[in-house]
């Protein structure tokens, strides 16, 4: 009975040690793809569209600090003309929480015209941002912005799907304790999306009919 007991207790360990190991290998794997294509503002290549993923919005429809930052970067490569048009993709699924009406009243505050940037309402996660921005609005060429940390598995997510992505980083202050949190849950959304993006592929929550980010950036409003 007793060697029976060790034979398990070994097998375990080695099951956690391997699970353990591979979780790691993948958070490695996903962390180099993107970082190798993470850029200045200044030496990133010109793009169909600059794409700000979302982040929190207050109840009063005032951005986050790191939303703030994201939208901010988003702007002044706009301004050094780096793509025409800016994409501002968050969550818009209930008619009480809206990231992207508060991202392009930003962006429109900034003075950049509301025909420049378009809205995905339906853009839940990561991984169907980049898979609506290439399948609904038709972008090809893209400039990713979010922060550093987050920005890694973007690019990658948005390379295996095919898009010719480059990523700029959006830290511009110290966001505090919060990013010890933030870092962890990033090694289980890298691995989560490495088999999302990589091997299974599913479709995101909503598609649609196609918006191509060429046109007219009104089309995508709701207000």
């Amino acid at each position: 009975m007793k060697k029976r007991l060790k034979q398990i207790l070994v097998s375990l360990i080695v099951i956690i040690i391997l699970g353990c190991s591979t979780v790691l290998i993948i958070n490695n794997s996903v962390e180099s793809v993107g970082e190798s294509y993470i850029l200045s503002p200044n030496d990133v290549p010109k793009a169909d569209a600059i794409l700000v993923l979302g982040a929190y919005v207050f109840p009063s429809g005032t951005v986050s600090t790191m939303l703030n930052d994201r939208l901010t970067a988003g702007y002044e490569l706009y301004e050094l003309g780096k793509a025409p048009k800016l994409l501002v993709s968050g969550d818009h699924g209930q008619k009480d929480y809206d990231e992207v009406n508060s991202m392009k009243s930003f962006l429109r505050d900034k003075g950049v015209p509301s025909s420049d940037v378009f809205m995905d309402h339906a853009g839940f996660s990561t991984y169907e941002s980049v898979y609506r921005a290439r399948d609904i609005f038709k972008v090809q060429k893209v400039i990713i912005v979010t922060q550093e940390y987050h920005l890694k598995r973007a690019v990658f997510v948005a390379r295996e799907l095919g898009l010719e992505a480059y990523g700029v980083a959006s830290d511009k202050r110290d966001y505090g304790q919060a990013m010890h949190i933030y870092n962890l849950r990033e090694i289980a959304a890298r691995n989560k999306d490495f088999l999302w993006a990589k091997i299974i592929k599913p479709e995101p929550t909503f598609l649609g009919d196609s918006i191509p980010v060429f046109g007219d950036g009104k089309a995508t409003d709701d207000k």
